[in-house]
């Protein structure tokens, strides 16, 4: 996704403070840019069952009722579609009780998810197709079969409760962590998405694989 706008207004980070973003041009108050982070909560597969396939997805926008800044939290709650071929993050597992209101198309293959007037999460529809790094624009060709592989057994690897196993340093774990990380460093083909799943499971290669046991990070 590219840089957010720096003359917008809506919710963005702070230091030792970092929400979702939503940005609305000041003249407009049209939706401007946006950025969500994934939780690493990832939803039992009895929750995710439950994720609705309706409404479908419109097209649209958001246009701020006025022009003042505001926090907007983080969805704690991943819930991930068989092959990760959809990604739905939910700020609450007690959403799925109800239907959907709407799920608006801000963006190719992204939705916001509305219930009771309120933005409860959002999806991310083929994220193997968005992989990049920093800001950089996402590679336009496919992504080959590797990479969504490889896309699995990261979200694996950083989502519970995996990631609890790789934290308490788990040999089994462990030896996943660097497989996948040796994996992704000799992969040829696709190396752009490769690199961002890379930049993905970084933080815990250095903290936990490389480091002797018994070692804190």
């Amino acid at each position: 996704m590219a840089a957010l706008p720096t003359d917008t207004f809506g919710s963005h980070a702070w230091l030792w403070d970092d929400p979702d973003e939503l940005r609305f041009a000041p003249g407009t108050r049209e939706l401007a840019g946006a950025a969500f982070r994934l939780p690493y909560e990832s939803a039992p597969s009895e929750d995710r069952a439950r994720v609705p396939a309706t409404p479908p997805v419109h097209p649209g926008s958001l246009r701020a009722d006025e022009a003042r800044d505001f926090r907007l939290e983080v969805t704690t709650e991943l819930c991930r579609a068989p092959g990760d071929t959809v990604l739905t993050c939910l700020s609450d597992l007690d959403i799925l009780n109800e239907p959907l209101d709407a799920r608006v198309g801000i963006a190719p293959d992204v939705a916001l998810l509305a219930q009771h007037g309120t933005v409860v999460g959002w999806s991310l529809t083929d994220p193997a197709r968005y992989l990049t790094t920093g800001f950089a624009i996402p590679d336009p060709s496919p992504p080959s079969p590797a990479t969504r592989r490889l896309l699995t057994a990261c979200l694996d690897l950083t989502t519970t409760p995996l990631l609890h196993e790789v934290t308490d340093r788990n040999p089994a774990a462990l030896a996943r962590l660097r497989a996948v990380d040796d994996a992704l460093r000799s992969q040829r083909e696709d190396r752009h998405r490769a690199n961002a799943l890379l930049a993905l499971i970084n933080n815990l290669v250095e903290d936990y694989a490389d480091r002797p046991t018994g070692q804190k990070p």
